[in-house]
């Protein structure tokens, strides 16, 4: 199937034949989709913690922080280009000589929206000042052509090309005396709940083309912080490895190739995250997506939620641990054993397989340790209110076994009438909010790439230079590349989830002063 020139290609990618070769057969099989059992709710699958036992998980986690090693991991490579995708569409079909601004806003409310809050938007000023500065004539524009004008300044690659920037380094939220990016909301936030002995850690990912301009937003905010908040930040990047990415080929099953002859390579989605999490040692590791931030005055009670998840997080570790040393005792009594079991279905979501009722007293210890000794996960919940994500689900494997898991919609075949009720009948949806323990009992880090599913992987289609594609991208880092680790669902509020999907979002009560 490959030339000779296919394999070096193959080769200088950092990948082998064997593996795209797997990865063609996974495409051509096709889609894999999720079997939900049920929805997790409140009560199952779901925990709802009142006021009283939120403040002693608080108090739990605060207590033992500073013994932690604690990092916060932020996916952060996404460019900001879809944030502005109505703008650039205003750009293509706006014209002052066909239409005034007035008529055409009341046709597209996401434009009434952003000129309407324009002032609002954080960057309004440095937008406002670069206009100015490359425009004598600005004050005989006529409305439109002036909204023309300033969304060009904002999008242009010779103006603030805010279009080329990544989400974490645009302009978020304006204070009396700054304006604040992302990558400096996180790490002020770092210093509330990811932080211990005055030491915060964060590892962002990001794209390699991003990399000088994160290094510069770093050097910019780090000592300022620092003195600021008594913490020190170490601050590392990295990025989505090159052997990770994945072939594509065409609806016809043939391999799709450029116009320079060459095989078609693409980035296989967040998935491919789970080898740059491995690499992480610590303790406790905090997952948040860049753009979900709020300002500073709301984050104080935003970030009690994840104390709340990390004391939940820390309670369950600490009880595992000691279950699992005590079944390392040869003397350990039945009823001990039975207690163990308990924990394991009650607390750790896990359904015991049919045959364990049958098994020895030795069998049922090594299946309850085989259980036990995983990564663990406490994932904040909250309640679904049309937002797109993934949501928790019981869901049964091709071994028949049922577990927790957040599964993506794309996974889920909703032409299926049965699957689709279930759906319908959830309450709840993941906002990417997790505390992870990935440190075994006797201290040693997981191989967190030996907990993934590799069956929940999702095919996508697409089309380039008109070529329908069809090509493979990993389970997701927190849907299949975390199957096999325990997991706990928590609800929280709906205030803790505020994503930048577009820049109209910035105008929202969480992103403004």
């Amino acid at each position: 199937m490959f030339s000779d020139k296919d394999i070096q290609q193959i080769i200088n990618h950092g990948l082998t034949v064997e593996k795209v070769n797997n990865q063609i057969k996974i495409i051509k099989s096709g889609m894999i989709y999720s079997d939900l059992v049920e929805a997790a709710t409140i009560g199952n699958g779901i925990l709802r913690i009142d006021a009283e036992k939120q403040q002693g998980y608080i108090d739990r986690f605060e207590n033992n922080r500073n013994q932690l090693s604690i990092v916060k991991f932020v996916p952060a490579s996404g460019a900001a280009t879809r944030m502005f995708k109505f703008l650039f569409q205003f750009l293509n079909e706006f014209s002052t000589a066909q239409q005034s601004i007035e008529a055409y806003s009341k046709k597209n409310n996401a434009i009434s929206v952003f000129i309407k809050g324009l002032e609002k938007l954080p960057f309004y000023e440095i937008a406002k000042e670069k206009m100015h500065q490359a425009n004598s004539n600005i004050d005989a524009l006529l409305l439109g052509e002036h909204y023309v004008l300033f969304v060009k300044t904002m999008l242009d690659a010779n103006q603030l090309n805010y279009s080329f920037y990544p989400k974490g380094l645009l302009p978020f939220h304006k204070y009396k005396n700054d304006v604040s990016t992302a990558f400096k909301e996180h790490l002020i936030e770092a210093t509330m709940y990811a932080s211990s002995n005055n030491q915060a850690n964060l590892h962002f990912t990001i794209s390699e083309v991003h990399k000088a301009m994160f290094e510069k937003e770093l050097k910019l905010v780090k000592e300022p912080l620092e003195t600021e908040t008594n913490t020190k930040f170490n601050v590392s990047f990295s990025y989505q490895n090159k052997s990770t990415d994945t072939i594509a080929i065409t609806s016809s099953d043939k391999l799709y190739r450029t116009e320079d002859d060459k095989l078609l390579f693409r980035p296989s989605g967040h998935g491919a995250l789970i080898e740059n999490l491995n690499a992480l040692d610590f303790d406790f590791i905090f997952i948040k997506n860049i753009d979900n931030i709020v300002v500073l005055e709301q984050n104080i009670e935003v970030s009690n939620y994840k104390k709340m998840l990390a004391g939940i997080l820390l309670q369950i570790q600490t009880q595992t641990f000691k279950y699992l040393n005590k079944l390392e005792d040869d003397e350990i009594s039945e009823d001990e054993v039975n207690n163990i079991e308990l924990f394991v279905i009650n607390r750790i979501n896990v359904e015991l397989e049919e045959a364990y009722n049958m098994y020895t007293l030795k069998e049922k210890r090594d299946y309850l340790r085989h259980k036990l000794n995983r990564p663990i996960r406490v994932c904040g919940m909250v309640k679904n209110e049309g937002e797109p994500g993934g949501g928790p689900f019981w869901v049964k494997d091709s071994n028949g076994a049922v577990s927790l898991q957040i599964v993506e919609f794309a996974q889920i075949d909703i032409e299926n009438q049965s699957q689709k009720n279930i759906v319908d009948n959830a309450t709840h949806f993941n906002p990417t909010d997790l505390v992870c323990a990935v440190k075994d009992y006797k201290g040693n880090k997981f191989d967190l790439t030996k907990y993934v599913d590799p069956d929940a992987a999702f095919i996508t289609l697409k089309s380039l230079n008109g070529v329908d594609i069809k090509a493979l991208e990993l389970p997701g880092l927190w849907n299949g590349s975390m199957a096999y680790w325990n997991s706990i669902f928590v609800e929280i509020p709906l205030s803790t989830f505020n994503p930048v999907k577009t820049v109209n979002d910035l105008l929202k009560p969480a992103h403004q002063v």
